[in-house]
This record gives C-alpha cells, structure tokens and sequence, in this order.
C-alpha cells in the first residue's frame, strides 16, 4: 500500500495518520477540537530507534563506537524514522498499521512497526522494533505537541499534573547527569522516572481532560514552548542507548504502547 495520509474515526474523534511524513500523528480531534499543534514537524512523531540526544552522537554496541548524525548539534536527536516515509500495512475506519524499514544511518537492518487504534475516548500507539539480523540497541518514545490552548472565549492554558518518583538531574548539556534527584516545578525539559507507569493529566480548564499513560516508566516532560508541551513516554531516559541499552534480538523485539484517553469537562 501506498503511504498517503489517513483519516481515523471512532465517535467525535478523529485523528490523521502521515506515514509520508515520519509515521507521526498529524492531527487528533475532540468534538472538532484540535489537540495538536499543527505544521510538518509537530503533531506526534515516533521517537525510534532512539529517544531525546544521543551525547556527541555516539554510543557504544559492544567493541564498538556507532556515530549517528549531529542532527541537534553536539549531539544526535530523536532517531531517524521521523525523518523517513513509512509504509502502510493496514488501514480500516478507527485502525492502521504502518511500517518503517531502518536504514543508513542506523547501523542494523531491521523493522519498526506503528500501530494507531482510535476509540471514542482513547488513543493508542503501539510500536514495536525487529532485528532481521545481528542485535543492537534501541529505544522506543513518542513526542506528542499538544496545543497549549485549544481556543475559544475565555478558554485558560492547559496544566500539567504528575508525581514522578524521581528527576533525571539535567547537565549544562541538556543531557541527564546520572543523578536522581527530586521533582522540581516546571518549567520543564526534563525526564521523570515513573516506576508503576507512565500517568500525567493535561487539563485545558472546562473544555478537556487527557490522560497520557504507559507501562514504561520513563517520561520526557517539555513544556518551555509558548504554543504547545509535550509529554513523551518512552523505555528509558536520554542518552539511554548509552546508559541503559535495552537489546533488540532475533527472538526478543522491543515493544511499547501509550494510551492517551480523554473526557469533557
């Protein structure tokens, strides 16, 4: 199949999925509400197969140093699937299954597989990584812009609310330090620990409460922009390639899902 966009709908939501454009989520849509900040490189894109930097682009597979692109100079940035066009597996009204082929510069051959299933009150995104081959490293995140306001008379910013069990302490690098520390108020660009699973609540006052949950327990919480803040679960923290590689293996892939669900206020 082609990797034209796709429209998902289920109730009053409705999201577009653009395998063309990184395999991200272009739009969600509440009762016509846009949730999402709008343009190329918004909306939510997977982070694969890395999350956050990568420090001076390089990471460590065995006896060897692997060197991604500066994309973020010093330093390499949210993977490489966001930069390329997925293909689409599966698309029927409310579900799609899209796929992305890892290619130069990533070192490995192998897989990524996006699932995007859409009910009237929730969001899920399942993906997963394949080695056709040899083993490597690898990380799992999605990076969602959600619109700071959703517009409207009167309507009010959006509020973060979480309790992480620890921060990631942040160097002059934007990179963690390897110190735990503990929460500090926003604003942020940080990564929490979350041991019993992702769970923040984005509330835009009187209009729509989203819940952003997952299994891992690491989130990127990033809210230092004036028109949107991304809340991004993910398998383990920035520069985890290097820190806390998770294998990806013939017989044992990586695999991740977030939900996001939501209700009126």
């Amino acid at each position: 199949m082609s990797n034209e966009p796709i429209t998902l709908t289920a109730g009053d939501a409705e999201v577009t999925v653009l395998p063309g454009n990184g395999g991200r989520i272009g739009g969600l849509r509440v009762g016509g509400v846009e949730l999402l900040r709008q343009g190329e490189r918004f909306g939510c894109f997977p982070m694969v197969p890395w999350c956050g930097r990568i420090r001076d682009g390089r990471f460590r597979d065995g006896a060897g140093v692997q060197q991604m692109p500066l994309n973020s100079p010093p330093h390499a940035i949210h993977g490489t699937a966001r930069d390329g066009a997925w293909r689409i597996a599966r698309a029927t009204a409310d579900e799609a299954v899209i796929t992305y082929d890892l290619v130069d510069p990533w070192p490995y051959p192998g897989r990524v597989t996006q699932a995007v299933a859409l009910t009237p009150d929730a969001l899920t995104l399942t993906m997963s990584v394949e080695t056709y081959d040899s083993s490597f490293p690898a990380q799992i995140g999605w990076h969602p812009w959600f619109n700071r306001n959703l517009g409207g008379e009167g309507a009010e910013d959006v509020r973060v609310a979480f309790e992480a069990a620890w921060q990631e302490e942040r160097g002059d690098d934007h990179l963690p330090t390897g110190r735990r520390i503990d929460p500090k108020p926003g604003p942020w660009d940080d990564c929490f620990g979350m041991p019993g699973g992702v769970d923040v609540t984005l509330t835009w006052p009187g209009q729509l409460e989203l819940k952003v949950g997952s299994r891992e327990e690491w989130v990127v919480v990033y809210d230092e922009q004036a028109e949107a803040v991304c809340v991004e679960p993910q398998t383990g923290p920035p520069d985890g390639l290097n820190t806390l590689p998770r294998l990806v293996t013939l017989l044992e892939p990586l695999e991740a899902a977030t939900t996001w669900s939501w209700r009126r206020l």
